[in-house]
C-alpha cells in the first residue's frame, strides 16, 4: 500500500479542476471516428515511447503500464494495443521522440500548458505558437505558468452504482491525497503523482472502474472568461491542440469552460 506524504482533505474539499479534465475526458469518449484514430495515434506514441525507454514488459515498467491503462480507459482495443506493443517492441530504428513542455496564456490570461512527443521540435513548438497565436495568446518561457499548477495523479469514477463512504475510505488506505465530489457525474481522487498506478490498481482491484487515470497539472488559481469571444477563441486553441498529433495533453485554469456552448 502506497503511504501517501500529503493529508487528506475529507470530500470536497478543494474545487474541481474547473471541471476541465473531465470536460476533455468527456469529449473523447464521444469522438467521432475521425478523432478517435488521432486519439489512438497519440496512445500509440506514448506506448512505443514507454517501450523504448522501459522495455516492453509492463510488469517490470511501471510508466507502459499506466500507457496501457490510458489505452483501456480510452476504449482501445486489446488487439491493438498488442499490435501497438509488438510494434514498439521491435521497432529499432523508429522516430526518436522528445518529451517537451510548452507553457503559455490563452485570451484575458488563460494559463495553459502543453505536453507535447516529438520527433521535430522545431516543427512542434511553430505549431503550438501558432495555436497560441490564432487564439489571441501567446506562448511564454519555461516556467512562465508551471508555476501556477501542482502536479498530481488524477482517478476519475463515475458516480453511478458507486457508494461514496466506501470510495472515500478505500481511496484514502490506497494513500490518495484528496477526493472531490463537486461534480455531478463524478468522483475525482487526487495522489501524488508518483503514487498514481499504484492507487489506481488497488482501487481497480477492489472492483471500481476507472474513466480516467493521468497524472495531471492541477491549476492553483482560475480565470473566468466573461466575453464570447475569448471563449470562442479559447475553445478553438484546445481544439487546435486536439487536432495535432504532436500534443499528447494539456492543461488550463479556464473556470467556466462547461458553460461555453460550441
Amino acid at each position: 500500500m502506497v503511504k501517501s506524504h500529503l493529508k487528506f482533505l475529507g470530500k470536497g474539499s478543494e474545487k474541481m479542476s474547473g471541471h476541465s479534465k473531465w470536460s476533455t475526458i468527456k469529449r473523447k469518449k464521444g469522438a467521432n471516428d475521425a478523432a478517435r484514430a488521432k486519439i489512438f495515434t497519440k496512445i500509440g506514441r506514448e506506448l512505443a515511447v514507454a517501450v523504448k525507454n522501459g522495455g516492453p514488459d509492463p510488469n517490470n515498467n511501471a510508466k507502459l503500464r499506466d500507457v496501457i491503462a490510458k489505452a483501456k480507459q480510452n476504449n482501445v482495443p486489446n488487439d491493438n494495443i498488442e499490435r501497438m506493443l509488438k510494434k514498439a517492441a521491435g521497432d529499432t530504428d523508429g522516430a526518436n521522440y522528445e518529451e517537451i513542455v510548452y507553457e503559455g496564456y490563452g485570451p484575458s490570461g488563460v494559463a495553459v500548458v502543453v505536453e507535447a512527443l516529438t520527433d521535430n521540435r522545431n516543427r512542434t513548438a511553430g505549431e503550438v505558437r501558432h495555436a497560441f497565436d490564432k487564439s489571441g495568446g501567446n506562448m511564454g518561457n519555461p516556467g512562465s505558468v508551471t508555476f501556477m499548477f501542482s502536479r498530481q495523479g488524477v482517478i476519475i469514477i463515475e458516480k453511478e452504482d458507486v457508494d461514496e463512504d466506501q470510495l472515500m475510505e478505500d481511496a484514502l488506505e490506497s494513500g490518495a491525497s484528496d477526493f472531490l465530489t463537486d461534480d455531478e457525474d463524478i468522483f475525482e481522487i487526487r495522489t501524488e503523482a508518483n503514487d498514481l498506478g499504484v492507487i489506481r490498481d488497488e482501487l481497480e482491484e477492489k472492483g471500481y472502474t476507472i474513466v480516467s487515470s493521468e497524472a495531471a497539472y492541477i491549476p492553483s488559481t482560475y480565470t473566468r472568461l466573461e466575453s464570447e469571444d475569448d471563449m470562442k477563441k479559447m475553445a478553438r486553441m484546445l481544439e487546435m491542440f486536439d487536432d495535432n498529433d504532436d500534443v499528447q495533453n494539456y492543461y488550463h485554469n479556464w473556470e467556466n469552460e462547461d458553460e461555453y456552448d460550441s
